[in-house]
């Protein structure tokens, strides 16, 4: 039995030492998610006589790198990389003359099919992350809230009637972007919300009867997050 004795101590130091790396490997747990977002978006500070229609809608995806700041790992800071595309239903209709963009507010008895903004934005969430999760429980209660930063890379609009099909890049878009947001929810179900601090359109944009166009979205929706 002596002989043995040797072996069983080598054995149970090793798996003492597996035990306790488990456990900091345990502790060392990051929550890197994907997440995949669909929102409905309003337009804020729209012009005298401006009025959404249609379904305005938003899909929005990306991957968020974790970064705890507590030896819990329930608090942390999430920084991520995504995609999102942006619709803008309205009665603003806008037209290419030699002078530049035109922007009209089409009268209610006036007959279209579609008259729309489209987006394509690559995004850049930055997120205070508070959460109930632990190394082994994968449905936990979450909020994070943070910014977004933004920069558009295609922006087209496009109007659709019986008699007509009008669709170009939209250049008076103001291309970098910026707001706040805040997610909560619990397990994968959780609701978005983000509202923009800047204004859609470039400044100077206006309608031809002289008003402002100072569209701050704000987007409300739903976004699931994926280990």
């Amino acid at each position: 039995m002596k002989r043995y004795l040797p072996f069983l101590i080598l054995g149970f130091t090793i798996t003492l030492w597996a035990q306790e790396n488990a456990e900091v490997d345990d502790l060392k747990y990051l929550e890197d998610q994907f997440y995949l977002g669909i929102t409905y978006n309003l337009i804020l500070n729209k012009p005298d006589g401006v009025t959404q229609g249609n379904f305005s809608y938003g899909l929005e995806g990306g991957f968020i790198k974790d970064i705890p700041l507590n030896s819990r790992r329930n608090f942390g800071i999430g920084v991520g990389l995504g995609y999102a595309y942006n619709t803008y239903y309205t009665n603003l209709f806008v037209n290419e003359t030699v002078s530049g963009l035109e922007y009209t507010v089409l009268d209610s008895d006036v007959s279209y099919k579609r008259n729309k903004l489209d987006t394509h934005v690559i995004e850049m969430p930055i997120e205070f992350r508070w959460r109930t999760s632990t190394p082994s429980v994968y449905k936990f209660w979450r909020v994070y809230a943070g910014m977004k930063l933004g920069y558009i890379v295609g922006s087209r609009s496009k109007f659709v009637s019986n008699s007509a099909k009008i669709s170009f890049n939209n250049s008076d878009i103001r291309n970098f972007r910026y707001g706040v947001m805040l997610n909560f929810g619990y397990s994968t179900f959780n609701v978005h919300a983000y509202y923009a601090l800047s204004n859609l359109f470039n400044d100077g944009v206006s309608t031809v009867e002289g008003d402002s166009i100072e569209f701050r979205p704000l987007r409300i929706g739903i976004i699931f997050y994926i280990l």
